[in-house]
């Protein structure tokens, strides 16, 4: 009885083997394609591709087993039996029985992944059962000349998959169909049921016609909780997947690329897939491969998993490179947007696909496609209520809720606060969102009109990010700051922070004055953050500090006369000082006088000041220097306080620190000063200057009185003792005592003066008063002026002048002179002078004494002589006198020429020099029992004498040699020790 053929199994054996018999080379090709699917494109594919035949054969709700029975695994599914198309299809190379609804098989050859592991694969269904079998296929490819031949090469190799036997059997209870596979010898069985546990659960999610996958005794259920979620359950954990999926058409023009079978499927399907846990929150992935929709060789690295309908080549492993595979793969790029939106708003950037280098060209495309899409979609929750595209949206570099909720209705686009943290910084930047730091904030809210309370929470809520951020401060300090008088300008600094709790609130005192410049912050804006970025609390002291007030200060007077009320200004600012201590340009303050008329401070008296006991009132009231202050605001301030803003009660005093040039505030500041500086040009300008003021206003009967105050008040006094100070010098010039300058009188104990100057009558002042005023203690020229008086009182025949007293005062002259503090041509030289003797003569008859040794020869009432020849500029004085010096009137000459010695070889000078500490001159001297030099009108004996050429003579006498040793050795001084040491040989032992 004949078997019956349910599904042509005998017809597609018969044509096979006609094909191998008439064409050996159809023998070969099959069998190489077949090892070609078997040892590529489908190796490691097995329950992947059964599971593509079950979920194409179930439709939905699918149901797949996979069991290990002996040696033979066994795969069972649910759905549509086996056909005779699909046997034929498993009998054929790329024709697959799958046309209309087969939702993943293409083309047919799938079914040769059970190669891999078997050679005698059998499928059985409800339908009836087919074996393929490589031994049988060998027996009859043995019987045929031209493969059996090929046979012996191939080593027994044959095409499996082309001839199907019908076989009995059945597919286990509740399953439509199985796959039986008895495993060859050297498949690792447990490793093979291991990799299927492991591509369980994805298969699931891949294949949603399958709803559960059992494997051994394990169950994997696919469970879809709503369109967006779907849940794997699995023996060990469940698997929460977030899905979007999204179908279309694709159009004739990319389907033109395709084969024939794939041609006729215009649909297109993309599915979007990423894990989460249990509470929901998405786990990218950080490596994947696209799925089509069952897993392909293509590599990539999104976030989410890519389940597409992407034309694949034909071992499914790579997508083919066609216009229909860019098209789904755009589509699934434009898809991608929709499942972020999907994911709660804080952790949507997770699915951002992050910069790095791409896996595969696919993955490339994608990637690029993704990111193009996410940054036009709207999808980034924004601080309001609709959501932002990244290319529009503006994320905080260190936002709070705090500060999203101020900025939110000032930036556009700016997002949710969540998104201002650290693990979204990759994502966004990737996106290229821009973010916004400090400097960005402080524009985007320059100009911005809120109430002061507003600005408050903001610099509240920038706090935290001026302490993160060390960069911020100098950004933040172009904040705008709402100011107490209503406007709102931009910088921190300069601005001062008002204190509503202190006793004296600046703000205030001075919000309502109309101060140009002055900026004190709104109470209610005030927070520490202000003061941190270089505002300044607003007490008395920061205040005072302001340069505004200052100017405010200084244009008062003029504001006054203008016709403006500055009373108030002047109660605000002495109020302050009360709380603080003042500053100088406070003397510029304008206050009222007696009169009514508004000065300056510095400008105003006292009603009871001491100065005005001195002060000529011709100097007071309208238009004069000074006026008296206003009684009532006398009364009602301290007087302290009015003091140190500068009203006067006794003299003024300034103080200048470098200053560079004179200051013409002071009457003839600029003598004083051409004076000191030609005096000591290397150390002018001074460090400082501090000058008296209003001197030139004491009346001239007043003067005493005038010195007592200003040496009894110490600023005053200190400004006196400056050394070459201005005050001093003007005191002793243009002050009075008895209608003369100071220093026409001396101190009445300056004895070296006597008869030079007169003593200062009694005026009540102590010594250091009359010395500081000017009042002589010392012979001193310091000027023209003291040069011209000095010569004036040494030729006055009336004053009875000692003659050391003249010595010291010509000396004294001649230094003035050689030193530069004097020039003669200042000066016209003096008729009348003083001589040695101390008579007064015409300076016709006199000379300057210049070689001492003269001396014994001239007429003394006619020599004018300055002292010893060291410390005497002989030709100085004479330029100054105008005289001519004693030595151009030397006609004189030694009469003999004496007996010549060395220095050395004279009795007692070796060893009174060394006595002294003198060197022993080297030359020679011409020793002489009587000394004469001859004269036009005779002959004249002196002790000592030098000729023009520089010989020395001297006579036998301790004296004369005395002299010309100390004038050979350079040691005037020593002379009359050298005589008493040449004089006495005791001596010379005693000293010994």
């Amino acid at each position: 009885m004949n078997e019956p053929d349910r599904f042509g199994a005998v017809g597609l054996r018969r044509a096979v083997l006609q094909s191998w018999e008439s064409s050996p080379t159809r023998f070969r090709e099959d069998a190489n394609a077949e090892e070609d699917l078997r040892l590529g494109g489908y190796r490691d594919r097995l329950l992947v591709e059964l599971a593509q035949n079950a979920a194409d054969a179930a439709g939905s709700d699918g149901v797949l087993s996979v069991e290990l029975v002996g040696d033979e695994l066994r795969v069972a599914n649910t759905g549509a039996p086996l056909t005779a198309e699909g046997v034929a299809a498993l009998a054929s190379l790329r024709a697959s029985a799958k046309r209309e609804g087969a939702s993943v098989g293409r083309f047919g050859v799938g079914f040769a992944a059970v190669l891999a592991v078997s050679d005698e694969p059998a499928v059985l269904s409800t339908s009836g059962g087919v074996v393929f079998s490589a031994e049988r296929t060998r027996q009859a490819a043995a019987e045929l000349p031209g493969p059996a031949e090929e046979l012996s090469r191939r080593e027994g190799a044959v095409p499996v998959l082309r001839l199907p036997w019908e076989v009995d059997g059945s597919p286990p209870e509740g399953f439509t169909t199985e796959v039986r596979l008895p495993l060859r010898s050297d498949v690792d069985a447990a490793a093979l049921l291991d990799s299927c546990t492991d591509q369980a659960p994805g298969l699931l999610l891949a294949l949603p016609a399958l709803s559960e996958i059992r494997i051994g005794r394990q169950t994997w259920r696919r469970v879809d909780e709503d369109a967006d979620r779907v849940v794997v359950h699995g023996p060990v954990r469940s698997d929460r997947w977030l899905v979007h999926r999204a179908s279309g058409t694709l159009s004739h023009s990319v389907l033109a690329g395709l084969g024939a079978e794939r041609r006729s499927e215009a649909q297109w399907q993309v599915t979007w897939a990423v894990p989460l846990d249990a509470d929901g929150v998405p786990i990218p992935l950080a490596e994947d491969v696209l799925h089509t929709p069952t897993p392909t060789e293509e590599r990539l690295s999104l976030p989410a998993r890519l389940l597409a309908s992407v034309p694949v080549e034909a071992d499914r492993r790579r997508a083919a490179a066609s216009p229909a595979t860019h098209e789904v793969l755009t589509f699934a790029a434009e898809c991608y947007p929709a499942l972020v939106d999907k994911v709660p708003g804080e952790h949507r950037t997770a699915l951002v696909p992050l910069p790095g280098f791409p896996l595969s060209d696919v993955d490339e495309k994608l990637r690029q496609g993704v990111n193009d899409r996410l940054r036009v979609s709207a999808w980034l929750p924004g601080a309001g209520s609709k959501p932002v595209a990244p290319l529009e949206a503006r994320a905080l570099e260190h936002g709070t809720p705090e500060l999203v909720e101020l900025l939110h209705d000032v930036v556009p686009g700016l997002l949710a606060p969540d998104l201002s943290e650290a693990r979204h910084r990759r994502a966004l930047h990737a996106l290229e969102v821009r973010r916004l730091g400090a400097a960005e904030i402080v524009e985007a809210v320059s100009g911005l009109n809120r109430e002061p309370r507003w600005w408050y929470r903001l610099y509240d809520a920038l706090a935290p990010l001026h302490e993160a951020d060390p960069h911020a401060r100098e950004d933040f300090a172009a904040l705008p700051v709402p100011l107490a008088d209503g406007r709102t300008v931009s910088g921190v600094r300069d601005v001062l922070l008002s204190r509503p709790d202190s006793d004296l609130d600046p703000a205030a005192l001075l919000s309502t004055l109309d101060i140009s410049g002055l900026r004190i912050a709104h109470p209610e804006a005030t927070h520490p953050l202000l003061e941190k970025l270089g505002a300044h609390p607003a007490g008395p002291a920061e205040l005072l500090d302001a340069p505004p007030l200052a100017d405010a200060v200084r244009n008062s007077v003029s504001d006054a006369l203008a016709g403006v009320d500055v009373r108030p200004l002047a109660e605000a600012v002495l109020r302050l000082v009360e709380e603080s201590h003042p500053r100088d340009w406070l003397r510029a303050l304008a206050l009222p006088d007696d009169e009514g008329d508004f000065r300056r401070a510095d400008e105003l008296l006292l009603p009871e000041a001491a100065l005005l006991s001195v002060i000529d009132t011709e100097h007071l009231g309208e238009g004069a220097p000074l006026s008296v202050l206003d009684p009532e605001i006398a009364r009602r301030w301290p007087t302290e306080l009015l003091t140190s803003i500068g009203v006067l009660d006794g003299f003024g005093v300034h103080v200048e620190d470098d200053p560079v040039e004179p200051d013409e505030r002071f009457p003839d500041s600029r003598q004083w000063w051409a004076e000191q500086e030609a005096e000591r040009p290397e150390e002018w300008p001074p460090a400082r200057f501090i000058g008296v003021r209003d001197l030139d206003l004491v009346a001239d009967d007043a003067w005493p009185a005038a010195i007592s105050l200003l040496t009894r008040d110490p600023q005053t006094l200190e400004a006196l003792r400056e050394p070459h100070g201005y005050s001093a010098w003007w005191i002793a010039r243009y002050a009075l005592v008895e209608g003369h300058p100071p220093r026409h009188w001396r101190l009445p104990g300056a004895e070296e003066l006597a008869g030079v100057y007169d003593p200062v009558p009694d005026v009540v002042l102590d010594q250091e008063a009359l010395r500081l005023a000017g009042v002589r203690a010392e012979l001193r020229v310091d000027d023209v002026e003291d040069a011209e008086d000095l010569l004036q009182r040494l030729g006055d025949p009336d004053r009875a002048i000692r003659a050391g007293t003249a010595l010291r005062a010509h000396q004294v002259l001649g230094e003035a002179v050689a030193e530069g503090v004097v020039d003669p041509a200042e000066i016209d030289p003096p008729e009348m002078v003083r001589s040695v003797s101390g008579a007064v003569v015409s300076t016709g008859r006199a000379v300057v004494l210049d070689e001492p040794w003269m001396l014994s020869v001239l007429e003394a009432p006619l020599v004018i002589a300055g002292g010893s020849p060291e410390q005497f500029e002989a030709e100085a004085l004479a330029e100054l006198l105008d005289l001519p010096l004693a030595s151009e009137e030397n006609t004189l000459r030694v009469s003999d020429g004496g007996r010549v010695q060395r220095w050395s070889e004279v009795a007692r000078v070796a060893t009174s020099c060394e006595l002294l500490g003198v060197e022993v001159p080297h030359g020679e001297v011409a020793l002489h029992d009587k000394l004469r030099v001859q004269a036009s009108t005779g002959e004249h004996q002196v002790h000592w004498w030098v000729e023009p050429t520089g010989a020395v003579h001297a006579e036998r006498t301790p004296d004369g040699l005395a002299r010309a040793l100390a004038w050979a050795a350079d040691a005037w001084p020593q002379r009359f020790a050298l005589a008493a040491l040449l004089a006495d040989p005791e001596a010379t032992t005693l000293l010994r």
